[in-house]
């Protein structure tokens, strides 16, 4: 069996301690700084006049070709470290410098909706399923 795809997460999300231990996801941010000695790098992203960092395990990936400054996603689990919160253990780590961040977040804004609207369709049709069950055969 496959594991479920990875939900993708806004950085705040995951600060926040919106997300269990080992779970799978994608994210994105500014990458600001990286420590190849420690195989760690972090990324930055500003939302509400907050700034939000996250921490990438990068040993997975490598060999990194860091560029500070470039806009990356990245795919992975998280790990949840006493002391340290929430880092994420990326299994892949791209580049996307140029992408429009306030269209990426609406895409997934738009996303999640079409899920959520999705699941309600199937649990009424699943609850009236039941109701139109009458329970004997023939």
């Amino acid at each position: 069996m496959l594991p479920s795809a990875a939900v993708f997460h806004f950085p705040w999300e995951l600060t926040s301690g919106g997300v269990s231990d080992g779970q799978s996801l994608r994210t994105f941010g500014r990458l600001v700084a990286y420590q190849p000695e420690e195989s760690m790098a972090t990324l930055l992203t500003q939302h509400a006049s907050q700034e939000h960092r996250v921490l990438v395990h990068t040993s997975l990936v490598e060999p990194f070709n860091p560029i500070l400054g470039a806009q990356y996603v990245v795919l992975g689990e998280t790990d949840n470290i006493e002391g340290v919160g929430v880092t994420v253990r990326a299994r892949v780590l791209n580049c996307v410098d140029g992408v429009n961040i306030a269209l990426l977040q609406k895409a997934v804004a738009e996303q999640r909706s079409f899920f959520q609207e999705r699941q309600c369709k199937l649990a009424q049709s699943a609850q009236s399923g039941d109701a139109t069950w009458s329970g004997s055969d023939k």
